[in-house]
């Protein structure tokens, strides 16, 4: 008899969220790896556009992808908190270096938080908890890297275009992996016999 796998906390639509946050990355990922002016203007209009759209994918997503209340809410606010970070990028975009390292490293130390607590939540649950502490720990490296090296245009958009390169690469992985260990799972609870396996809040600090 198969042991059950423990229980996801995410739909088996998530795995297309995953793939979606990396398909929004790509191409602000291409605009600065690409093009010669990395100026702090270029920076916040490529930030405001990603976590424009971004935030929205993850706030409208959330509700029908996401199978505990806990985990809804703090991707709520993280979407919230991204597209108002957007919002201000764009409507700001001349607000100089300066502003730009401030609505960054605010942002990424907001929604970085949220992803670690997330994956350190449902830490027993495998399929989301990984993808959920990698993604926050890189975005959190982000805020850190804003606050401790030099103030340059330069380095400043050229840090933030690497980590949209990596998102660009990990999260179409972590989604499709979600996607092949999906009917693992659904075997195993079967194989197991009747299992309590639906998820629930009790996985918290």
């Amino acid at each position: 008899m198969a042991n059950a796998q423990a229980p996801s906390n995410v739909g088996p639509g998530y795995g297309s969220v995953a793939v979606g946050r990396a398909l929004i990355a790509v191409i602000p990922a291409a605009i600065i790896t690409f093009n010669g002016d990395h100026s702090a203007e270029l920076g916040l209009i490529v930030f405001g556009a990603f976590a424009l759209l971004s935030g929205l994918l993850v706030v409208l997503s959330g509700p029908r992808t996401l199978t505990v209340a806990t985990d809804r809410t703090l991707f709520l606010i993280h979407g919230i908190v991204s597209m108002v970070a957007g919002a201000l990028a764009l409507g700001f975009h001349a607000g100089g270096h300066g502003f730009f390292l401030f609505v960054v490293s605010v942002w990424a130390a907001v929604t970085g938080f949220l992803e670690i607590y997330a994956g350190i939540r449902v830490r027993k649950r495998a399929q989301p908890a990984k993808d959920w502490l990698f993604t926050g720990i890189a975005t959190a490296i982000l805020a850190l890297a804003f606050l401790l090296l030099p103030p340059n245009p330069v380095v400043s958009v050229g840090l933030f275009g690497a980590y949209l390169v990596f998102l660009a690469v990990f999260l179409p992985i972590a989604g499709l992996s979600l996607k092949w260990d999906a009917p693992k799972t659904r075997r195993g609870a079967y194989n197991s016999g009747p299992v309590n396996s639906a998820p629930n809040d009790s996985d918290t600090l």
